[in-house]
């Protein structure tokens, strides 16, 4: 844990790194990929550069974990480690570039901060740097582990390619040689390597939409995204026939299959873990109870409707709400809610274990509603769709 020694440096720090730390990051990245170009191959996101995601997630987690180490002393944020954790060993981050994180961050902080980084404190953030880097390094380390096979990425074919909605599609791959497969759990995410037109590689992670029982199969559902450079990659140019490269598949936000009373609550394409997670519950015959909200702009933008319902209906104790911004096209037999997702007047089991998938507003909106409900902050999931912004906004 945090020494004696470093904690009161950290705490008068805090403030001005704090501060400081979202313009630190962007120097970060700019000196990592001008001396590791070859980091932009496959691993990094272009496109969260460009938009300044993943500086952002970046510098959320960072103060995060100082803060917490300050607040809690003895303890470490375990969630928020095991989050970044799975999304590192989706692209195989290995203990090996840490130090070459390290090194570029601190010159990104002494070029922003200048004198202010005295030797103190530059080796009080450097416990905190390397108390976040070893905690993590050693989770991956077990992750890596559990896999059936212990290779970063593997081969599969696209034997599928379906219209899913409004702008999104739904691909489904095989497996393109004899690689062991690890068996999947609902809720999780796999990562997918494209080559782009220009010859780079980039990177992706995809929530499986799908049952996740079998080991033949990988489904993932995506959304064309105009900001992005995997999904229109893939809309525009992947074709059924082709092979790609996919992750093991990674993820904490696991759904359970048994015990307490579930509540799926989306929005859009964060429907995905849902569909998922309902179907997987169809395929073993579950009795469980299940509460299912879905929030659409549009009943023809719900990409897994048919899956979806289809699901619930073979599930004895699963129930489906539906909320519409635009009900003027629904169909006449669909049940809908005009208007944004709202928990007013709706039966919650208070046991119940709460799923959020979606955009960030609706997901605080949601949660915030659940809470005042009466379920306990601490029954609340939550998945995030690209860096993890959550604890940075």
């Amino acid at each position: 844990m945090l020494s004696e020694k470093s904690r009161p440096v950290i705490e008068a720090t805090l403030p001005i790194i704090g501060e400081r730390i979202s313009h630190i990051t962007p120097k970060f990245y700019e000196r990592l990929f001008e001396a590791h170009p070859e980091l932009l191959d496959g691993l990094f996101s272009r496109a969260n550069q460009k938009n300044g995601m993943q500086q952002q997630a970046l510098a959320g987690s960072i103060a995060a974990f100082a803060t917490h180490l300050v607040n809690n002393p003895g303890t470490l944020p375990e969630a928020v480690l095991s989050r970044i954790a799975h999304k590192h060993t989706s692209l195989g981050i290995v203990e090996e570039q840490y130090p070459i994180v390290y090194e570029h961050l601190f010159a990104a902080i002494v070029e922003d901060l200048g004198d202010a980084v005295t030797p103190e404190v530059a080796e009080a953030w450097t416990e905190v740097y390397w108390l976040m880097a070893d905690a993590l390094i050693k989770i991956e380390k077990g992750l890596y582990a559990k896999q059936a096979n212990d290779k970063i990425w593997t081969h599969w074919k696209l034997v599928s390619k379906e219209a899913a909605g409004t702008g999104s599609v739904t691909f489904r791959f095989v497996p393109a040689d004899d690689t062991p497969v690890t068996v999947a759990k609902a809720g999780q995410f796999v990562s997918v390597r494209v080559p782009l037109l220009d010859g780079l590689r980039q990177c992706r992670q995809y929530t499986l939409s799908d049952s996740v029982t079998s080991t033949t199969e990988r489904v993932i559902t995506t959304k064309f995204d105009g900001g992005g450079e995997v999904s229109p990659f893939m809309h525009q140019h992947l074709s059924v026939g082709d092979v790609i490269e996919l992750s093991n598949p990674y993820g904490d936000l696991v759904i359970d299959t048994t015990g307490a009373p579930i509540i799926l609550a989306t929005a859009g394409i964060g429907c995905t873990p849902s569909a998922s997670a309902l179907a997987t519950l169809a395929a073993a015959g579950s009795d469980r109870q299940v509460m299912v909200l879905h929030a659409e702009a549009t009943e023809d933008a719900w990409a897994l409707k048919e899956q979806m319902l289809e699901s619930v209906e073979s599930l004895p104790n699963a129930e489906l709400k539906l909320w519409l911004e635009d009900i003027s096209a629904k169909a006449e037999d669909t049940e809908a809610a005009e208007g944004y997702m709202s928990l007013a007047n709706l039966e919650l089991p208070t046991d119940a274990r709460l799923y959020l998938c979606g955009p960030l507003p609706f997901m605080r909106a949601v949660r915030s509603q659940a809470i005042e409900a009466g379920i306990p902050a601490t029954n609340i999931h939550y998945e995030v769709f690209g860096p993890d912004l959550w604890l940075a906004a």
